[in-house]
């Protein structure tokens, strides 16, 4: 288990408190894991976004292959600078496995953090997450889920819930016995309960999606769908029920005189 001095909030407390009100995941704390980000503390977020877009929609060890490509085109053998980024050919990129839309946010990234708007680690401390989120998606190729991994996973940051995780999803549906994902919204609105910790109940929700295995996991359904509020239909002229009422009509007017 990290030490206190490893993350920026005190994790004894954050456990004990999501213990005291969620029984489930009390359960969770004692068959599972402890809660570990293993926090590289050696990157900046340049650097840390930089890897993250490289890993998108690919498997890790073929993101890692590519990886390790481009950081042997960096002076240093480390990953490419800013500048260095920026100078790079596209051909060398391309070459290092790296598709088109890659490439486009990984220069992106590179300018804004010259630009500043990517903070230094030492501004991130500084930022809200809100404030984070807001900057670092105004980068191409970076959603929020990718800063939402950013934030628990380099800074430590004990209030994360990535709604929109299928890993999150599925494990509270397996932690909390649900045949279907929940909404977003639905998930959220639980979440509600794990302030301010709910990075550390997200961790428990990873777990439990583990856990379970692809066996189980495979089988829950998406989540239900809102049904939405339908006015009934006018009857139109052809409609069995217009034909109903036109024939009343007709009867009445043909009735005999009393």
């Amino acid at each position: 288990m990290p030490t206190i001095s490893q993350l920026p909030f005190d994790l004894a407390a954050a456990v004990a408190h999501l213990s005291n009100c969620d029984p489930c995941i009390a359960r969770l704390v004692q068959e599972v894991i402890p809660f570990d980000p293993n926090i590289d503390h050696t990157q900046s977020p340049y650097e840390s976004l930089l890897e993250s877009i490289a890993y998108q929609s690919i498997s890790g060890k073929a993101a890692a292959t590519i990886y390790a490509r481009i950081k042997a085109l960096s002076a240093n053998g480390g990953p490419p600078t800013p500048q260095e980024m920026l100078r790079l050919k596209t051909k060398a990129l391309r070459k290092a496995g790296l598709s088109g839309a890659k490439i486009l946010a990984m220069k992106d990234l590179a300018q804004k953090t010259i630009d500043g708007i990517v903070p230094t680690h030492e501004e991130a401390l500084k930022l809200s997450d809100d404030e984070l989120v807001e900057r670092l998606i105004s980068v191409r190729g970076i959603g929020a889920w990718t800063v939402e991994m950013f934030l628990i996973f380099r800074l430590g940051r004990p209030d994360v819930l990535p709604i929109h995780d299928l890993g999150v999803q599925k494990g509270w549906s397996v932690a909390y016995g649900k045949k279907h994902m929940p909404r977003p919204a639905e998930l959220l609105a639980f979440g509600e309960r794990w302030r301010p910790y709910r990075t550390v109940a997200s961790w428990y929700m990873w777990r439990a999606f583990e856990k379970a295995g692809y066996a189980t996991t495979n089988k829950i359904r998406p989540p239900k769908l809102k049904r939405k509020r339908t006015k009934p239909k006018a009857a139109t002229r052809n409609s069995p029920n217009a034909k109903r009422v036109r024939h009343k009509r007709t009867r009445k007017k043909s009735a005999p005189k009393k």
